[in-house]
């Protein structure tokens, strides 16, 4: 297909195409003439993961391309490229000045990670995100223990369980990365959504009118 059609299936308008071409987000299309390229079904896959990382996962283009970079390096192991793009993705503010707050807070952390059973990589971008959480919630005198926190981790390792079935299921290891993204970036506002309907059921139950 050419340019237009290319457009008109994925939705996404010519201009921005030409963008994503220039910053590497989009694969060149096979050159016909000196000034037209024809496009496949890959283009149309790959302009909407990209259009989901970058506008509705709302991930800078930079990290974009750098994700994307880590899904195509076939010299890598599966998890290894898994590892990498994952980790490419923003994973909030970074680490905390350290206090009390931040040392309890990785006390805590680690042992959370610990009776989970968990072995997290060393600096691993997630870990940081949840020290600096917990962090600002002991700042703020919130309950931050192991015990308050272990209950997420629990619910966590069965959404994990649940998304890497989904993604076993599918075919060739260049999608299932592509699908890990997807789900990670994608599922997080469904999660975040689906907590605060079930805490407005709680709070009806528990506090009636």
């Amino acid at each position: 297909m050419r340019l237009a059609e290319l457009s008109e299936r994925s939705g996404v308008p010519t201009a921005t195409i030409k963008y994503y071409l220039r910053e590497g987000l989009l694969t060149p299309g096979r050159r016909v003439t000196a000034t037209q390229s024809d496009y496949d079904e890959e283009h149309v896959r790959r302009l909407r993961l990209v259009r989901a990382l970058v506008h509705v996962g709302r991930v800078p283009v930079a990290t974009a391309r750098e994700v994307l970079t880590a899904l195509e390096d076939e010299t890598a192991p599966q998890s290894e490229r898994l590892g990498t793009a994952v980790c490419a993705l923003p994973h909030g503010p970074d680490r905390q000045p350290e206090d009390t707050a931040a040392r309890a807070a990785r006390e805590t952390a680690d042992e959370v990670v610990r009776r989970l059973e968990w072995h997290p990589a060393p600096r691993s971008p997630a870990h940081g995100m949840l020290v600096s959480a917990l962090a600002a919630l002991g700042r703020l005198g919130y309950p931050c223990g192991v015990d308050d926190v272990l209950p997420y981790g629990r619910v966590a390792e069965d959404i994990a369980a649940h998304e890497l079935a989904v993604i076993d299921d599918i075919g060739a290891p260049t999608t299932q990365l592509e699908a890990a993204v997807a789900l990670t970036v994608l599922y997080e506002p469904v999660l975040l959504a689906l907590r605060r309907l079930a805490q407005g059921e709680e709070a009806a139950r528990r506090f009636p009118g």
